[in-house]
């Protein structure tokens, strides 16, 4: 897919410049993507493997922010970023977006009455982590608005992207 700067206008943050909310959405779903597959992950394998609730948040936590980074490393390697340098792209673009996105998200599971004790077979634990993943995405995205507006977060990977 074609990434040319012409092509997405929307998407430059330089500091004080406009940014559209569908810029911040497009960078908010990217961080979504990454959380959503390290959560849903951890949660299923703490909760197959009995462990306790706080073990399996903690795993879930770890491995959204992996798969968040992650996603960022493929795509600036593949820009040609070494290592070192993608890793330093990766951190500064991802974050405070991910750590927004998990704060939102796990307080939304600790707070729903029964969820944290829902098995994997339990409607109520589908239901609980898909609401908290989408009152994640509405309330990351206007951080991603602001710091995309500022040069920072999803601005620092989009020189790359091409």
């Amino acid at each position: 897919m074609e990434h040319a700067h012409e092509q997405h206008p929307h998407h430059h943050g330089a500091a004080g410049g406009k940014v559209t909310w569908a810029a911040a959405a497009q960078a908010t779903l990217h961080c979504l993507t990454g959380c959503a597959i390290g959560e849903v992950l951890g949660m299923v394998i703490g909760t197959a493997l009995g462990w306790g609730n706080a073990p399996t948040m903690v795993l879930a936590i770890a491995l959204a922010f992996f798969f968040g980074y992650a996603l960022t490393l493929r795509g600036v390697r593949a820009a040609g970023l070494d290592v070192r340098t993608a890793i330093r792209v990766a951190l500064a673009a991802d974050t405070l977006s991910i750590a927004v996105m998990e704060l939102i998200d796990n307080g939304v599971i600790l707070l729903w009455p029964g969820a944290m004790d829902a098995t994997l077979s339990d409607l109520l634990f589908w239901t609980t982590l898909g609401i908290a993943l989408a009152l994640a995405f509405v309330v990351t995205t206007p951080v991603n608005k602001w710091m995309i507006g500022r040069g920072k977060g999803h601005a620092v990977v989009h020189q790359y992207h091409h």
